[in-house]
């Protein structure tokens, strides 16, 4: 196969070194190339782009494996044009297996033209991006924590959750705060509640009537402290967050707008896949890319698991999550699309489906430039009318109904 490049250079990264294969065409046409081994501190770094520099490399391709290609891509960007490819794309021959030969490998397919680069955004994108996903773990350490709270008081049958809605409100707090200081008087600490809840208080009685000893008092303290720590370290991120989401504010604010999505869903969607669409030629693009629609599996005319792609698995909880509040949002498209899957498809890939839905939007009004125009809870009803009529007209003679339909416009 006939080089695209003159001179490129394939690394495989590990976490002390990096093997480097510099392949060059000389101007005999024959193919040369030249391998050396350093290692991963930024001096070594540093050495290995000066090289590269030296051997007029203009293409550089490395695996996506973990978190070690980062500083590479760190010292290099900017110096050369990186490509980052998926490990699953680039599997040598096998019987074949050494490092000197991987990084030989990826020079070869780079210098060919056969490497697939995959999206990395640009530095600022970068950063909001780890900031995000990183809140997104603490909220999912906080989660943790909760459920362990609800396990301690079910050990002490204290019965808290069944009557409020939520434990760790602020009438929920204020009865555990007084349930570890040693309050044992379920009136006292029924008293505490708040608004709505106090019509509940003789309900409140009877489940905090337990069985609490200083072992969960101790462990209640514990988690409830680690909460609190929790709970801080989440709003110091998304302070943080809101610094550094400048470039990027416009963009979400925009995406606000749809139903599901709020200040933080937005941050966390635009984190991902940045403000700018042009590196995703297409919705569907973007959609496979984002693991938010089927896959393509067929073989000698056969289709077979349609299950959909491993994409982003932060931006497809975002998207789950924002699609989950959108089939809640009364009178939207959003809730008229979960509804018409959810019979037949179950909750998940109805989930899946409006989550699609909205990203092919997000898509569409980040490229455009264009608004969100709402479609109403009506648009399949008016999309399908022909079919719909009979449909109902169908099953209210099944329930032993005459139907005769008179249009509006021949109603007196």
């Amino acid at each position: 196969m006939e080089p695209i490049y003159t001179s490129c250079c394939g690394l495989d990264v590990h976490s002390r070194n990096i093997q480097a294969c510099v392949r060059r065409t000389g101007k005999d046409g024959r193919i040369h190339h030249e391998v050396r081994t350093f290692s991963t501190m930024t001096r070594d770094l540093l050495a290995l782009a000066d090289w590269l520099c030296s051997e007029e490399v203009t293409q550089v391709a490395m695996e996506s494996t973990g978190v070690y290609w980062k500083p590479i891509y760190n010292v290099l960007e900017g110096r050369f044009t990186i490509l980052l490819v998926n490990a699953r794309h680039i599997k040598n021959v096998p019987g074949r297996k050494t490092d000197v030969q991987d990084c030989q490998w990826l020079a070869q397919l780079l210098q060919c033209g056969l490497l697939k680069a995959s999206f990395v955004p640009d530095r600022p994108q970068r950063e909001l991006r780890d900031l995000t996903r990183h809140r997104a773990q603490l909220v999912n350490e906080k989660s943790a924590v909760v459920n362990r709270v609800h396990k301690v008081l079910e050990d002490a049958n204290i019965k808290l959750g069944t009557v409020a809605t939520d434990i760790l409100g602020k009438s929920g707090r204020d009865m555990l705060s007084a349930l570890i200081q040693g309050e044992k008087d379920p009136g006292e600490m029924a008293g505490l509640a708040r608004r709505k809840l106090r019509g509940k208080i003789p309900q409140l009685c009877l489940a905090l009537e337990g069985q609490v000893t200083d072992h969960h008092r101790f462990l209640l303290g514990e988690l409830i402290g680690h909460l609190e720590y929790l709970e801080g370290q989440i709003e110091r991120f998304s302070q943080r967050i809101e610094e550094v989401s400048g470039p990027f504010e416009e963009a979400i604010q925009e995406v606000t707008r749809l139903p599901g999505l709020e200040r933080r869903s937005a941050e966390n969607v635009i984190a991902e896949i940045g403000r700018d669409m042009g590196q995703f030629p297409s919705e569907d693009h973007l959609s496979s890319w984002a693991g938010m629609c089927p896959g393509n599996n067929e073989s000698a005319g056969k289709k077979k698991s349609g299950k959909t792609t491993k994409g982003s698995r932060w931006l497809r909880r975002a998207l789950t999550q924002a699609a989950w509040a959108a089939s809640k949002k009364k009178g939207s498209y959003f809730q008229a699309q979960y509804r018409r899957l959810v019979g037949r498809r179950g909750k998940k890939r109805a989930l899946i489906a409006v989550g699609h839905s909205l990203l092919v939007v997000i898509y569409h009004m980040l490229k455009n430039r264009t608004g969100y125009k709402e479609l109403g809870a009506d648009y399949f009803d008016n999309l399908n009318s022909k079919r719909l009529v009979p449909y109902l007209v169908k099953r209210l003679e099944n329930i032993g109904y005459k139907v005769n339909l008179i249009p509006f416009e021949n109603v007196a």
